[in-house]
């Protein structure tokens, strides 16, 4: 894939949201700056139509974990629609992922060049750096 330099890249989960930098060649990326911004997860809307009593006994479907999808999704709304993301990578397992997509605000869906629906958080860089390329 094709990642721009100095695009910003959101690696989310259900519990662990970070954002990093490309500071390589967009073919060949280099991440940097790793932060993990503070989330008010409050929007437990998200996912309501997973409520189902079975679905959370069996846990298939975690409230909290979507929450955080969604409050991750805000956040990178409100930095978009300020100008401070440019250009944006989301990688997020595949369920935290469909769960952002319901967020996006259109200045956000704008600048993502890029999707990829896999579970990277806890990964090193280089490993994070290689599914990049990869994909």
């Amino acid at each position: 894939m094709k990642l721009p330099h100095k695009a910003h890249v959101a690696i989310v989960d259900g519990e662990n949201f970070t954002v990093m930098q490309n500071h390589g060649q967009p073919f060949e990326p280099r991440l940097e700056g790793a932060s993990k911004p503070d989330l008010s997860v409050s929007n437990f809307s998200a996912g309501v139509r997973h409520q189902d009593e079975i679905g959370q006994r069996h846990g298939r479907t975690d409230l909290g974990e979507l929450a955080h999808g969604a409050a991750a999704a805000e956040w990178l709304n409100a930095k978009a629609i300020s100008g401070e993301l440019t250009d944006v990578l989301v990688i997020a397992d595949p369920k935290t992922l469909g769960e952002m997509r319901r967020h996006y605000h259109s200045e956000l869906e704008k600048r993502i060049v890029g999707e990829i629906d896999k579970t990277v958080t806890g990964a090193t860089t280089e490993k994070i750096e290689q599914v990049i390329a990869s994909a």
